[in-house]
């Protein structure tokens, strides 16, 4: 043997001698001699007291999942026990988390690299307490040394797995004190048999900026494992819920989803779900089945952000898809929902979308049957629910509503407005009032932008007719500004009241015209500074006392039995040209033209101050008994109104006549209201006519005829 050849046995030899000696004493290490300095490192590298109390103990094996070589090369399994981290100084609990046992294997190669890889940790009884002050400080933030070089050292952690566990989260800002308590289920439960079967085969949307391939392609969740419960308070509301999820969080694996259950109660709002969290590790995308219900739509604002109406109770059951790392902003889709709000039924697809500069609610909604009684709450009508107390039906004096003001006051929520923007339409098929008002198909589309708040175009069918205008709400200022421009055409009037056999027999009809504008965050304060034109015609009609009841109009019934007792008049023509200036109303024409009088209405209604003062006084048309009444007035409070008849003595017959001329001149107005579209002979137009021709001369006393 050469000495050359010596030599590099001697030298092979002694390596395989070192690196068994070297296996020899890793392998039977006391790891625990090492923890003082681990927990000393730890601790300098996050800035906080780090200890593993318990035993620490590495056993080298096999990763056999790896394959090929790599599944011949041992891997060290680190076992620690009993792992604190401590609180921020500040911090109310001593520590941040402890854990009774964690275990994790480690790749020795890439270290060589300076990367740290993890295939898997297994969390034994974790427990965390969060916390959060009112000035932003929190105790997830950890202060790390400042060396002014990134770490060179990169950590990649494919999965965690946890047990039981407890975490405690209390947070200044959010007003929240919660406690999460998780643990194991005793079987796992079928992702299916929670989620649902037909649920659980749709696809889970793949992560932003990742087409479903078929390297990438979207996977079953799995089962179900643990159970939690959660108690507390969040928003300063009461909390309570449970759920469930799974048993392992892959941290690497996009297209793995992460079964996730809840139904939870925060006040008097309620959600429940049930589906997958997608790319967990950087919240990638949601895939849920959502139930929502609660006491009003508006109490989801302060959870959501979002801004919703006034309702009455709601529920609904959709499909949420959220794409949380969308490049303008996390987008929500709720898909094909049905609900119910009050007692109207709701569908369609809304999506909220985050972005600058500021979120934007978008979506298509249709309802089968709406509810007029469910709409009270968007214009700050309660709604009760209860139905309205019938007419009082004594013949000499009319029922006295409750005193006050009757307009709704509810302030609108014009700050909510200017936090986001909306475009949203409604489509419903039919709209139900009661059994007298009859309402059809609504349509409108609300556009919200910069707290400018419009419903263009807004349009619902009536009595044969239909309503439409525009209605815009300027809630970008402290003090609201409002426009209301509606136009009333055809509405016929044996449909408009259909309990009334006269009316039946009537071709009449019903157009008008209303243009305001005003300011005030109520309906009550737009009314109260409104200032336009209210414009209405109605021909070829009846009145009587049973139709003022079958109206509800308790005045009508008073003054219409005084007018004309309990017989049917018919109606030739009435024609209404309001002056509104400052919310008081002021009559340029007020007339109806009966087939034995023609009544005119003068005086002022004030709706800043919800009072009235109108005279209602008929012009017999020859002398007839029973058609020759007394001038009526109209005072007080819109609550409780004062109707009675004037004491003073009769006009001289023909003087309504005179002035009817003078007041009425401005009547080639109101001809437009004549619907052009129509062949039928309009009982309005020859009266109208006469309005607008110079007043006659009184006739010569009877001393001076003859001379």
């Amino acid at each position: 043997m050469t000495r050359t050849r010596k030599i590099a046995i001697g030298i092979v030899g002694g390596l395989a001698l070192l690196v068994l000696v070297l296996v020899v004493v890793i392998a039977t290490f006391d790891w625990n001699r090492a923890k003082p300095m681990i927990n000393e490192r730890a601790s300098a590298a996050i800035g906080r007291p780090f200890a593993i109390n318990g035993d620490l103990s590495v056993k080298w094996e096999r990763e056999r999942a790896e394959g090929g070589w790599r599944a011949w090369v041992p891997w060290p399994h680190v076992v620690a026990n009993d792992i604190t981290i401590g609180n921020a100084p500040w911090a109310k609990a001593p520590n941040f988390a402890t854990l009774k046992r964690g275990e994790f294997s480690l790749s020795p190669l890439p270290l060589l690299g300076q990367r740290v890889v993890i295939r898997k940790i297994q969390l034994t009884e974790p427990s965390a307490d969060l916390e959060r002050l009112a000035d932003g400080r929190a105790n997830w933030v950890f202060t790390l040394p400042e060396t002014g070089e990134p770490s060179p050292w990169k950590l990649d952690i494919n999965e965690i797995g946890f047990d039981k566990g407890r975490v405690g989260f209390v947070d200044e800002i959010l007003k929240a004190d919660l406690t999460v308590q998780v643990d194991p289920l005793g079987k796992p439960i079928p992702f299916a048999d929670v989620a649902g079967a037909s649920f659980a085969g749709k696809d889970a949307p793949p992560p932003e900026g990742q087409a479903a391939t078929a390297q990438a392609s979207p996977q079953t969740p799995h089962d179900y494992v643990f159970g939690w419960k959660v108690d507390g308070k969040f928003k300063g509301l009461a909390t309570k819920g449970e759920g469930k999820v799974g048993g392992m969080l892959a941290l690497q694996d996009a297209t793995q989803p992460f079964p996730v259950q809840a139904d939870v109660a925060i006040g008097g709002t309620r959600a429940a779900v049930a589906g997958a969290l997608t790319d967990p590790v950087n919240l990638g995308a949601l895939d849920l089945r959502l139930k929502l219900s609660g006491a009003s739509m508006a109490q989801l604002y302060p959870l959501t952000g979002v801004t919703l109406p006034d309702t009455p109770p709601y529920s609904t059951d959709g499909h949420l898809i959220a794409k949380l790392q969308n490049p303008g902003g996390a987008v929500f889709d709720y898909k094909d929902f049905n609900g119910k709000v009050g007692n109207s039924d709701l569908h369609g697809d809304i999506t909220f979308a985050l972005g600058a500069p500021r979120p934007k609610l978008t979506g298509k909604l249709s309802s089968k049957q709406l509810r007029m009684e469910d709409l009270g709450p968007l214009i700050g009508v309660p709604a009760t629910g209860t139905a309205k107390a019938p007419a009082d039906k004594a013949k000499d004096a009319p029922a006295k509503p409750k005193g006050g003001k009757v307009l709704p006051t509810q302030a609108f929520r014009t700050d909510r407005w200017r936090d986001m923007d909306a475009d949203v339409s409604l489509d419903a098929g039919r709209i139900v009032h009661d059994s007298k008002l009859p309402l059809s198909d609504l349509s409108v589309r609300v556009l919200l932008q910069d707290g400018k708040l419009t419903l263009d175009p807004f349009r619902f069918g009536i009595a044969g007719g239909n309503i439409n205008g525009t209605i815009k709400l300027n809630g970008a200022t402290e003090t609201m500004d409002g426009q209301v421009d509606l136009h009333a055409r055809r509405l016929r009037l044996k449909q408009l009241f259909p309990a009334t056999e006269a009316m039946q027999k009537t071709l009449g009809e019903l157009n008008g015209d209303l243009a305001v504008t005003g300011t005030g965050n109520s309906v009550a304060a737009l009314l109260g500074t409104a200032t336009g034109d209210v414009k209405m015609l109605v021909n070829d009609g009846v009145i009587s006392r049973s139709l003022m009841e079958i109206a509800g109009l308790n005045v009508g019934n008073y003054v219409v039995s005084k007018l004309f007792g309990d017989d049917e008049v018919k109606i030739n023509c009435g024609a209404a040209d309001l002056a509104m200036k400052s919310g008081v109303v002021t009559p340029r024409i007020f007339v109806f033209d009966t087939e034995n009088a023609l009544i005119t209405i003068t005086g002022t209604a004030d709706f800043k101050n919800e009072t009235m003062d109108m005279d209602i006084t008929p012009d017999s048309k020859g002398f007839r008994i029973f058609s020759l009444r007394s001038p009526l007035y109209v005072r007080g409070t819109f609550g409780s109104p004062d109707v009675g008849v004037h004491v003073l003595p009769l006009a001289a017959r023909g003087a309504g006549a005179v002035a009817l001329g003078v007041l009425l001149t401005p009547a080639a107005g109101l001809l437009a209201l004549i619907a052009p579209s129509t062949n039928d002979e309009n009982a309005c137009g020859p009266l109208l006519e006469q309005m607008r021709k110079p007043p006659k001369a009184p006739p010569p006393p009877a001393s001076q005829k003859g001379k």
